[in-house]
């Protein structure tokens, strides 16, 4: 369980927002929570891209080593760097 403090202004526009969307402001703070939470995951190179790296293979040439390239900005970005 968490507990939050908000200022008064937000307070005031948090209940207002819920009464709005006729949800109790519980309610309205967890949605609102999720929602952020899951655009600020999606927002990773390696999750949004992680259903189609690798899947497609272009046949050399100048490109031929831009998997393992691709692959390093990844495990880059994974590892914080």
């Amino acid at each position: 369980m968490r507990s939050l403090r908000l200022d008064p202004d937000l307070d005031e526009k948090v209940q207002r927002a819920a009464t709005v969307k006729g949800e109790s402001v519980s309610e309205f703070i967890r949605h609102a929570a999720e929602e952020r939470a899951n655009a600020t995951l999606a927002d990773r190179p390696g999750d949004i891209f992680a259903d189609v790296v690798g899947t497609v293979h272009g046949g050399g040439g100048r490109a031929r080593h831009s998997g393992e390239a691709f692959t390093r900005v990844l495990a880059d970005d994974r590892a914080g760097r």
